[in-house]
């Protein structure tokens, strides 16, 4: 596997992988887990040649968030890559995404605005402008992100779409401990008590999904689940809520193709999570 450091070097060593056929993209933060390493599988099966990006976002972090303690490990991320088949790893510094004078941001309406665009105003700005960044630079066939910021995925493929890339962009879908905990690199932060109580969320949601399934309404099996949540502690709940999709508009009653989704905190850790919903 080939590490790119220098951003002189991204060109040329792209030019040599894309002779390969088809490239596949998979931009992260860091901070592997299996989750990580199922984008990298996915890819693979789905293109000739695959690369990944490992860059901690500063825009994408608001003034009080965890930027500062957000776990960097590219060493062991890398050697992580190269045993699952990446071909190339691009380790870009916050001067080469943002070099000096920089002043674009991508703001996606719609589908960012509600949720995340309101628990963590800017967030999905810097999510969406670092993201057409690294497809401009790289320029690969497809790009795969995780289905457990579904939200994020949802951005990402509207902007996307909206500024013509060219990009295939494709979801993973989320990988879970043996208790069905959601993988993250933030999971790192729960204490063991706290990772104890984390399993509150899914749980939650597979709750609520099922009551919702068997054609319960949907209100009584949103504030069941928040109130699961806040017996095991978490606070504050920002969001638990069936929403359409494509959208990511609120629904009072099934219909569609649907998604629950939610973030709460537990301690110092705020925690998302999702899960489809059959009616």
């Amino acid at each position: 596997m080939q590490i790119v450091r220098r951003l002189e070097r991204l060109g040329p060593t792209l030019a040599a992988l894309r002779a390969g056929g088809s490239l596949a993209l998979v931009p992260t933060m860091g901070a592997f887990h299996a989750g990580h390493l199922a984008l990298i599988a996915q890819a693979r099966r789905q293109a000739d040649v695959v690369a990944a990006t490992i860059f901690v976002n500063p825009l994408q972090f608001g003034a009080h968030e965890d930027l500062a303690r957000y776990p960097r490990q590219d060493e062991a991320d890398a050697a992580l890559l190269a045993k699952a088949g990446c071909k190339m790893l691009w380790l870009p510094t916050v001067d080469d995404i943002y070099p000096a004078g920089f002043a674009t941001t991508v703001h996606v309406a719609g589908v960012g605005d509600r949720w995340e665009g309101e628990a963590r105003p800017g967030h999905f700005d810097g999510v969406a402008t670092v993201v057409a960044k690294l497809l401009l630079a790289v320029r690969p066939d497809l790009a795969l992100f995780g289905e457990k910021d579904f939200q994020q995925l949802a951005v990402i493929r509207r902007m996307s779409a909206d500024l013509g890339l060219g990009v295939r962009i494709g979801g993973v879908p989320t990988v879970r401990d043996a208790d069905g905990l959601a993988q993250s690199s933030r999971n790192a932060y729960l204490s063991a008590d706290e990772r104890a109580r984390a399993i509150a969320l899914p749980r939650a949601l597979e709750a609520a999904r099922d009551a919702i399934g068997r054609g319960g309404a949907v209100a009584p099996a949103l504030e069941q689940a928040r109130q699961a949540l806040r017996e095991a502690g978490f606070d504050p709940i920002d969001y638990v809520v069936l929403v359409d999709e494509a959208t990511l508009e609120p629904l009072d009653a099934p219909g569609g193709t649907m998604r629950l989704i939610a973030a709460a905190s537990l301690g110092t850790t705020r925690l998302i999570d999702n899960i489809a919903v059959k009616a």
